[in-house]
């Protein structure tokens, strides 16, 4: 960090967007740009959902320039399970190249008259009726820090929901701070409505909104019968516009967790929305772990949802594998119903609870990821990773509890992945959790682990940069190399040298730890987002909609923020003047990003 310069080219504009410079290009150059990043599948009805980015709007295609129009996209599927793959939908005329048992090979490549307006939609599903899973093994790879064997651990739902789910008996703890008002809180308030349509009369729930105070719907849980759905819908309209900004987290969790500390036959669910940071996170981290503890039979089970960059996403990540729950967050305000109605779906779906794995005696270490393991819904498989050494047996046994309070036993078989890297399929998740866990701890050996783990994976952490190496046109790229040996090869100029810089520093690509001046100031989410890098001078009048564009030598860069007014007659004429800018060689790069979290 401290050899690099800081010199800030690279941007999130938005969380859509992502702008970078490529210094000194010169004018007749090729500009080949390769982009690596990894995503979730969402699961739903039994299907795993791909969507990837494969729309060219009008604005972003190069005016007055005849190029050839030929679209390409190859697409192959590991699902890593013994069981045969059935897709169930595609956006565009797949040709299959291949078929095995578990894998699946396509291709569509087509000369086109437009360039295309829409994105790939892919789905497919593990074909079997009832539950079913199985364990995989991978040695590391040859220079891996860490030499301990890698699995993976995973337990599917099956395609028929024939297994009974569990009663619910939820707690909605809505954070309705002056920050929240407006589009935030009122996306929220639907997607919480649509919730509770979504239970069952025998089913039970309660509200508490909270800013510096808390205020609760009911003192006891309350049925979801019909008349009690359509008073808490009065209640929650009355009660989310306020113009106090305070933000205490601490005090309706604890209500929440009081309110479902009697469960017995249930599963008892706490869901946290927040926009904001708070002081006494760590603490409320502490206070949560003893109440499970010594808590009733079951133990609740904590969903937290974070809006925004300024709320602590760590925070709210640790939360809820410390209850045994999920996590998801958005950026956009726009995205929020679709965002909590897929999480509340993976909360109120479970059909095996309380699970647990038999630990071999034989290994001599064993890290988990997560280290608590979550329940089995319909709404989410569940996959467990870890490292371990020693000898794997060759069956795990799994144990939970169904709905009916009986016990269920499976033995999963164990077996090699030769065919697939774990790297690119867990790394993301490592380093996730194990951030977390360096955030609460205040660990300095578990933040340069994950500093280790992203500079030999390349995912971005919160301890590490992202850089662009620079290499003489006439010398072939390196192989991938450890940074620490690009570092000994090149020596970095010193500030102010106007010698060709040989590395270029991207900054971190972290989502921070949020942010408590912003949440006790009330800003809302995305309204007074960072400023953008010295180099791109990116002046964005949300009132206006100007622009700037700032010519450097024989480069120019366009670095346009796409809010969501804005339409695209404003970008054909930002495109327009762009192109007529170019006579003077100049480049004009601009790089749209899909939101994958």
């Amino acid at each position: 960090m401290e050899k690099v310069a800081k010199s800030g080219d690279g941007f999130f504009l938005t969380p859509h967007i992502y702008t970078f410079r490529i210094p000194q290009v010169e004018g007749g150059s090729y500009v080949s740009i390769k982009v690596c990043w990894s995503q979730k599948l969402p699961y739903k009805d039994g299907q795993f959902c791909l969507t990837v980015p494969f729309s060219f709007p009008t604005y972003v295609i190069p005016v007055g320039k005849k190029i050839p129009k030929r679209e390409k996209i190859q697409l192959n599927v590991n699902s890593g399970s013994g069981t045969e793959l059935m897709i169930q939908c595609s956006s565009y005329p797949l040709k299959e190249l291949s078929r095995e048992v578990r894998k699946l090979s396509f291709v569509y490549e087509a000369e086109v008259p437009a360039w295309s307006t829409s994105d790939l939609d892919f789905a497919y599903t593990v074909t079997s009726s009832d539950l079913f899973g199985g364990v995989l093994l991978q040695s590391p790879a040859l220079r891996d820090f860490d030499e301990r064997e890698m699995f993976c651990l995973y337990l599917f739902p099956g395609n028929k929901q024939i297994r009974r789910v569990f009663r619910r008996e939820v707690v909605f703890v809505v954070d309705i701070s002056q920050s929240m008002q407006g589009l935030p809180i009122e996306n929220v308030k639907n997607a919480l409505l649509a919730s509770l349509s979504k239970l069952n009369p025998q089913d039970s729930f309660n509200i508490i909104t909270f800013n510096s105070e808390s205020n609760l719907f009911s003192p006891t849980m309350v049925l979801a019968t019909h008349g009690s759905i359509l008073k808490a819908t009065q209640w929650l309209s009355s009660n989310i516009l306020t113009t106090d900004g305070g933000t205490n987290i601490m005090q309706p969790l604890k209500q929440a967790m009081k309110l479902l500390s009697d469960t017995s036959e249930s599963i008892p669910l706490v869901f946290l929305i927040t926009d904001g940071s708070v002081e006494d996170e760590r603490e409320i981290c502490n206070v949560v772990k003893g109440c499970l503890t010594s808590g009733g039979s079951v133990s609740p089970r904590i969903f937290t949802f974070g809006i925004g960059l300024y709320c602590n996403h760590y925070f709210l990540q640790m939360l809820a594998q410390i209850g045994r729950g999920h996590y998801d967050c958005t950026y956009n305000a726009d995205n929020i119903e679709l965002r909590m109605e897929r999480l509340f779906t993976t909360a109120s779906s479970v059909v095996l609870a309380d699970i647990t794995m038999n630990i071999p005696e034989n290994l001599d270490s064993l890290e988990l990821f997560p280290s608590r393991i979550p329940d089995l819904s319909f709404g989410s498989p569940l996959i467990m990773s870890g490292r371990y050494k020693g000898d794997f047996p060759d069956t795990i046994k799994v144990k939970g509890r169904l709905a009916d309070m009986s016990t269920f036993i499976m033995d999963l078989k164990v077996q090699n992945a030769k065919d697939m890297s774990f790297d690119r399929i867990l790394t993301r998740r490592q380093i996730d959790i194990l951030t977390c866990h360096a955030w609460l701890s205040k660990s300095k050996e578990l933040e340069d682990k994950v500093a280790k783990i992203s500079l030999q994976t390349s995912f971005p952490s919160e301890y590490t940069c992202l850089i662009l190496l620079q290499t003489d046109s006439e010398k072939k790229v390196p192989e991938p190399m450890l940074l620490q040996e690009i570092f000994n090869k090149i020596s970095l100029p010193k500030k102010g040298d106007s010698k060709t810089q040989k590395l270029v520093s991207l900054g971190c690509l972290g989502v921070g730890f949020g942010n408590l001046t912003a949440t006790a100031k009330n800003i809302p989410p995305g309204a007074n987002e960072p400023k953008s890098p010295e180099g791109a001078e990116i002046l964005v009048n949300a009132a206006t909609n100007c622009f700037s564009l700032v010519l450097d030598r024989c480069c120019c860069m366009c670095c346009i923020q796409t809010l969501s007014y804005m339409n695209n007659q404003c970008y054909i004429v930002l495109t327009q003047l762009c192109t007529a800018l170019a006579c003077c060689e100049c480049i004009n790069c601009c790089y749209e990003l899909c939101e994958c979290f």
